[in-house]
């Protein structure tokens, strides 16, 4: 039986939990009206040529799903099992069969060199150790397969949104379900083991995390 001490001390940690996926569904929201405006040709773009074994990494809220080719075989790792049903729902919608799994970033359930493409989308900004998921998306893509990756990353040093994404990190990572706004993403890309990586910056507009990256990593 649990005593008074260890349920109170347990509160504050649930309650910032609760806090931080209540402020991260409303940034998913804000996210699915402002956001995918912003980057619905790169997306478009980005996705054309998918053909064969795709996997997505934490679909969320399906927000990827229309852009995709109808003859793909997705396969979708999603962690958060009340997800299913509303990514089967928009799957069924759109023409596309997506086969959900339970897994992570770091424990992709998936066989060796048996995936075409991985796709990731604000992920690695979230993740508990990059190079571990990294390393697993290695694992999972065949030779010659594809990471296909847009995420938001650290502002350059010395600049004054760097500045105020190191200020806010602390309390960010709280508020938005573990997301760092100051990884330098590219760095853990290009130091992971890749072939080749090509990749752009831009800048979505949406202020502490306006800096992006959009690219493609080949093994």
């Amino acid at each position: 039986m649990m005593s008074v001490n260890q349920i109170c001390g347990e509160l504050p940690t649930q309650i910032y939990a609760n806090l931080g996926k209540n402020f991260f569904a409303w940034m998913m929201a804000q996210r699915s009206s402002v956001y995918d405006k912003v980057l619905g040709d790169r997306k478009r773009s980005l996705f054309a040529n998918l053909q064969g074994k795709v996997l997505e990494i934490s679909p969320r809220d399906g927000s990827n799903l229309p852009y995709y080719p109808q003859n793909i075989h997705l396969i979708g790792m999603e962690s958060d099992l009340e997800m299913h049903s509303y990514l089967q729902k928009q799957a069924k919608k759109l023409g596309l069969n997506i086969d959900l799994r339970i897994g992570n970033a770091e424990w992709l359930d998936a066989e060796d060199n048996s995936i075409d493409t991985v796709v990731t989308t604000l992920l690695f900004c979230s993740v508990p150790n990059i190079n571990y998921t990294l390393q697993a998306i290695l694992r999972v893509l065949k030779p010659g397969g594809r990471l296909l990756f847009i995420e938001h990353i650290a502002a350059p040093q010395g600049t004054l949104l760097r500045k105020m994404q190191n200020t806010i990190s602390p309390i960010w990572k709280i508020l938005a379900d573990n997301c760092h706004p100051d990884r330098e993403t590219w760095i853990a890309l290009e130091k992971a083991g890749f072939t080749s990586i090509n990749y752009e910056n831009f800048e979505a507009g949406l202020s502490i995390v306006s800096p992006h990256i959009i690219g493609v990593a080949t093994k």
